[in-house]
């Protein structure tokens, strides 16, 4: 796979249930967050994640 290809954001709303991904419109979605260059979808998964290794780390 080329850097280019790998560089492509791909969209997690228009991707899920399907068997191939499809590629983010960036400034053209309404979930897309010019500032920070990401989906907000995302961001919203990634920072649950985050919380769940934080609480798994204090139980442990």
């Amino acid at each position: 796979m080329s850097d280019n290809k790998k560089n492509i954001p791909f969209c997690p709303l228009m991707t899920a249930g399907n068997s191939f991904e499809k590629v983010c419109t960036q400034d053209m979605c309404a979930w897309y967050l010019k500032g920070y260059k990401v989906c907000s979808v995302y961001m919203l998964a990634h920072n649950a994640a985050m919380e769940v290794q934080a609480k798994q780390a204090k139980k442990q």
